[in-house]
């Protein structure tokens, strides 16, 4: 008995290191939805939704899977052969015989690489389409998101989706779902193998795989916690950088470079923190398969080995040093694809939480959507009408309370009041950049909501007060929506607005570079690119939000008569604070707290002498002021 000694021992040692983690899985499970192990997603769930991006790809899959057949042989035969090699050796050496072993060795090697290879690079480009295809789909998804549900996300966190997460999830089709089957393969052929040549030895190495399998599913649990939290940190890391490298300016007027990189601390220390979590799981984890590992080689020499010394059979098969040999090789290519898992279940955990946050933004639908009736708007005349329009962006915080108007085709009205009395609004309506919750709003006699939303805006034009150019060049961002448009075209369009004179003072004219968000340009030329821009379309309904509000007076002078021109080319809807812009409007709506209090022309609005000519004089005196200063 005292023979099995150490066996018994080696058992004691890993029963209690399984005992010790068995319990402090235990203690951890039930607190799980305190630290954070709850899942949003099933795996069975997110796999499914992973393998329709594989789908179309599955006969590329099949492929690898036959290469990865050959591959394996290697693993497989490559320590019987050596063990044979051994024998023979020892035996009656026969040199024909060894290179007849040399030869087949040498063959299937060279065969298990080139299937390796010619696997890598099917895998590699099968992936990037699956990644590409992801990536399109996720940034079109994004772009029909309202603004409303767009304003709630972060840009940072918008991009770590797009970017970071789908790479994470290229990595599970390019590598670890191919090598994960692979090793399991590996696995299963090596043990056949050692069943055939030796059960006994065969049964004493697979007693391990209780504790490896014990170790997994601990592994699994803290692992994923790990991977969540490095995941989270990155994408705060990276919403915070979107939002104060965009507003770097602003950090360095108030002075608050310090206050922002104690900030920056906390968020990559707290994602440092989580990487050595990550870190200390694993380096626990793949220790704990070595020692496994290392043991069953132990257990080997010390039954194998006193069996063939002492000539001692073991289970009734008798143990050569032959056998030796090639136990020693298999059962290092039985634990190798075992740690490999190991460490493909780690960045199978860091695609699963990638995959689920992805999925997260495709499980956001869309609010405003087309109805299944919509139709294609053809031709426009122009005519709008609110009739009972009640709005709020959150709850029944009512912004919009009642509103009800007409715009007759080709009419010019303007909307005037204090900040946030509902203008913005009323011109986002128009477009359905949000639904409204009560009442109706109509585009010539047609319900908004039974157009199709691309069909409705193609037919508006909208000057903003804040431009967003994007990178590229003058041309490029003019012809934002249309192409074909020749030069003659466009410059027509800068005439109209002059904005011809910013364009031809330039070394490159048409072709200048535009820096990201038109950083190169001042408020007012990037302005007067948007008025080029819209008009080059030829809208039939014009929406001008505070378009002249960042354009000095000079500049204004200039485009007053572009704006006479655009109210007798169709509908134009305008909010400007500046009064002298809209007061040839066919009618001025003012607005105050989402009501309408006053309704007509400039001259009316003037001699009802009510909250339109407290504004009209108030303006007046102080520009009086300026004058006088």
């Amino acid at each position: 008995m005292y023979e099995f000694f150490p066996l018994i021992a080696v058992g004691a040692v890993i029963g209690v290191i399984s005992i010790i983690f068995i319990i402090a899985y235990a203690s951890i499970k039930d607190k799980k939805e305190a630290i954070g192990f709850d899942r949003n997603m099933k795996d069975s769930e997110i796999v499914r939704r992973l393998l329709a991006y594989a789908k179309p790809y599955t006969k590329n899959f099949v492929f690898v899977f036959v290469l990865m057949i050959f591959s394996i042989s290697y693993d497989i035969i490559a320590p019987t052969l050596i063990g044979n090699i051994e024998e023979m050796i020892k035996g009656e050496f026969e040199y024909s015989r060894l290179i007849s072993y040399i030869i087949v060795y040498a063959g299937i090697l060279i065969l298990s690489l080139i299937c390796t290879y010619v696997q890598s690079i099917v895998l590699q480009k099968t992936g990037q389409k699956i990644l590409s295809a992801i990536r399109e789909d996720i940034f079109s998804h994004i772009e029909s998101l309202s603004h409303a549900q767009l304003h709630t996300m972060p840009v940072g966190k918008l991009v770590t989706r797009v970017t970071n997460d789908t790479n994470a999830i290229s990595m599970m089709f390019t590598n670890i779902l191919v090598n994960l089957f692979k090793n399991v393969f590996i696995i299963i052929g090596v043990v056949g193998a050692m069943l055939v040549l030796n059960y006994g030895l065969t049964l004493m190495v697979l007693c391990f795989a209780p504790f490896i399998v014990l170790f997994t599913v601990i592994f699994r649990k803290f692992s994923r916690k790990a991977y969540r939290e490095v995941k989270d940190g990155t994408t705060d890391i990276n919403t915070f950088l979107s939002e104060n490298l965009s507003g770097m300016k602003i950090i360095q007027i108030f002075n608050r470079e310090d206050r922002k990189m104690e900030e920056f601390e906390g968020k990559n220390s707290k994602l440092k923190s989580a990487k050595y979590r990550q870190m200390f799981v694993f380096g626990i984890f793949r220790p704990l398969v070595y020692m496994l590992y290392i043991t069953s080689v132990l257990c080997l020499l010390y039954l194998g080995g006193r069996g063939y010394i002492k000539n001692i059979e073991f289970l009734g098969q008798t143990i050569t040093s032959g056998v030796v040999v090639s136990f020693y090789m298999y059962i290092t290519k039985f634990f190798n694809p075992i740690q490999s898992l190991a460490e493909q279940f780690n960045w199978l955990q860091s695609a699963f939480a990638s995959a689920e946050k992805i999925f997260t933004i495709f499980d956001i639908e869309p609010d405003v959507v087309d109805s299944e009736d919509a139709i294609e708007l053809d031709n426009v005349k122009g005519e709008i009408e609110f009739k009972n329009v009640w709005f709020a962006y959150e709850g029944e915080e009512w912004v919009l309370k009642d509103v009800s108007f007409k715009v007759n085709a080709g009419e010019t009205v303007a909307f005037c009041g204090s900040t946030g009395s509902g203008k913005t609004t009323i011109l986002s309506l128009i477009c359905r950049n949000y639904d409204i919750q009560k009442g109706e709003i109509f585009v010539d006699g047609i319900e908004i909501r039974k157009i199709k939303i691309s069909s409705l805006r193609r037919h508006f034009g909208q000057m903003l007060q804040d431009v967003f150019l994007f990178s590229g060049t003058i041309r490029s961002n003019i012809l934002l929506r249309s192409e074909g448009i020749d030069d003659d075209a466009v410059m027509e369009a800068c005439r109209y607005v002059n904005a011809d004179k910013l364009i031809e003072k330039l070394p490159r004219g048409l072709d200048e570079e535009v820096r990201e968000r038109g950083s190169n340009f001042s408020a007012g030329q990037r302005q007067l690119l948007s008025f080029a821009r819209t008009i080059i379309h030829k809208p039939e309904i014009m929406i001008l939000d505070e378009a002249t509000a960042n354009i000095d007076t000079e500049t204004e002078v200039l485009i007053q008569d572009s704006l006479e021109k655009i109210m007798k080319a169709g509908t134009l809807l305008m909010v400007a604070h500046r009064l002298s812009t809209i007061r040839n409007a066919d009618k001025i709506i003012y607005l105050s707290h989402g009501k309408i209090v006053e309704e007509g022309t400039h001259t009316e609005l003037l001699e009802l002498k009510g909250k339109y000519y407290e504004l009209f004089k108030l303006q007046q005196d102080k520009a009086q002021v300026m004058g006088n200063n």
